[in-house]
């Protein structure tokens, strides 16, 4: 099966991150996730981020880190990618159903989809605080 790269923001503030809550009509829907999308044709990871974020949150982006963790979606060809990135603007849900900011200790009691639960527990919770 050829993968499918794809990107996850963690966007921070304060002490809590960035989710949103995946439209029912798509693939994990109902669920929540870190924001993103699939990286096109000819994009870096960079690319990828910025414009999923403008087209998804109306935000713009102004750092994206190197990759924290990568996990392959179950049952799929896509291969996530989180990055720490920060942004610029206030995130308005354009093509979720609704976004949250949330503390990470609250997140495992979230329907997460399978990358971002794995995510959540195998790297988010671990990090010092």
């Amino acid at each position: 099966m050829t993968q499918i790269p794809v990107v996850a923001a963690v966007i921070r503030r304060e002490n809590k991150v960035l989710l949103a809550r995946r439209p029912d009509h798509k693939r994990h829907g109902g669920l929540w996730e870190f924001p993103g999308g699939k990286v096109d044709e000819g994009e870096t990871e960079v690319d990828a981020v910025t414009r999923e974020l403008l087209e998804e949150l109306g935000v713009e982006t102004v750092s994206v880190g190197s990759v924290v963790y990568a996990c392959r979606d179950p049952g799929s060809p896509f291969l996530v990618r989180f990055l720490d990135v920060a942004i610029r603007g206030v995130p308005e849900p354009t093509e979720h159903t609704e976004i949250s900011w949330i503390e990470p200790d609250s997140l495992p009691a979230l329907d997460l989809a399978p990358c971002d639960a794995r995510f959540v527990a195998e790297h988010l919770l671990r990090l010092p605080r």
